[in-house]
């Protein structure tokens, strides 16, 4: 059921101020490139909120094959977007990069986004981009249950996401409710179940759950047994399992499937801002991001996430993208303000 739940431009703009104010400090800053407002008047400006160390290995390979340099300036998925809002035509920004798609929909809303080259787009399967073709997808994380199987057994886990608003999940499950990464999975559930049934389930979640600081720290809070579950994205758990499984060891990962609300599919987003000061150069790295090399650094890299395009595989850690049975959404269409002001409105925010 789409989203009924719209909220005015004022109150859009209201909603942006806050985040711009912390992301204005991190305007002058960028990781491992110095300030873009010193750089080289030809180097292309990406305002990088995905993971660091994964952007930094695509520029570093991007700038060795075509010697264009690059500078990030990098932060949160909501304080980058807002800024990017805030500046509009006059950003000096060619790319933005998030780790979660509702803020991209937010700037694309804002009509800030150039179409993405066709060329690029064909390397992206359509349920990986959104319908638009303003930007595209460059990579994947599912959310997933982990549990602590000293303290519930896999019978007992829920169905559903949603049961976890019922009274008998009181103090049993953590999240971490701030985060960008759990408003792209309450964005979800507004897209599948409506409004009313998720300001249901976040006066559930309100209620019930243990608010955490970050992933990680659910993760390792179900590791110490302070909880039975956690709402996380897959990825920390592979990571740590990959290290040595300090903060995992005693837990499991459980996949919802069922096209249900919690097995969420968040797709990190790719765009070339309008006004871009480099747009060829800018649209050429959208492009080796979503090529066969771009994505050869996600999948075979650190981060564990799910390359989405180029027909590259991930790590065979992973069970099949393909085979999550996500529920169908468009990430264009999930809305980020709205979730903001149901998750402040229950108390979560």
């Amino acid at each position: 059921m789409p989203s009924r739940l719209s909220i005015p431009a004022r109150l859009r703009r209201w909603l942006v101020v806050p985040a711009v104010l912390a992301g204005l400090a991190l305007a002058g800053c960028s990781g491992g490139g110095g300030s873009a407002d010193a750089a080289d008047p030809g180097a292309l400006v990406v305002y990088n909120a995905q993971h660091e160390q994964l952007t930094q290995e695509w520029v570093d390979a991007f700038t060795a094959e075509t010697g264009i340099e690059v500078v990030l300036r990098n932060g949160d998925d909501s304080e980058l977007a807002n800024q990017l809002v805030q500046e509009g035509a006059a950003s000096k920004a060619d790319v933005f990069l998030t780790e979660n798609s509702p803020a991209m929909s937010l700037v694309e809303e804002a009509d800030l986004f150039a179409p993405v080259d066709d060329a690029t787009l064909a390397l992206v399967p359509e349920e990986y981009r959104p319908s638009s073709g303003l930007w595209t997808g460059i990579a994947a994380r599912s959310t997933v249950l982990v549990y602590n199987p000293d303290l519930i057994s896999e019978d007992e886990l829920p169905a559903s996401l949603m049961d976890l608003s019922d009274p008998e999940w009181k103090d049993r499950w953590g999240a971490a409710p701030a985060k960008a990464d759990f408003q792209a999975i309450v964005s979800a559930v507004l897209a599948t179940q409506g409004d009313d049934a998720t300001r249901d389930w976040l006066d559930g979640m309100a209620e019930n759950s243990v608010q955490y600081r970050n992933n990680i720290v659910t993760m390792k809070a179900v590791n110490a047994g302070e909880v039975p579950v956690g709402i996380i994205y897959h990825y920390y758990w592979f990571r740590d399992q990959d290290a040595a499984a300090e903060d995992s060891a005693n837990t499991k990962l459980h996949y919802f499937g069922n096209q249900d609300p919690g097995a969420f599919v968040s797709i990190s987003g790719g765009g070339v801002l309008k006004n871009a000061p480099h747009p060829d150069e800018a649209q050429q790295f959208l492009a080796f991001i979503a090529g066969e090399q771009g994505q050869k650094i996600l999948g075979e890299g650190y981060s564990f996430e799910y390359p989405v395009a180029s027909d590259v595989a991930a790590k065979p850690e992973l069970p099949p993208l393909t085979e999550l049975d996500a529920p169908v959404i468009d990430p264009s269409t999930l809305n980020g303000p709205a979730v903001i002001e149901l998750m402040t409105e229950a108390g979560l925010l």
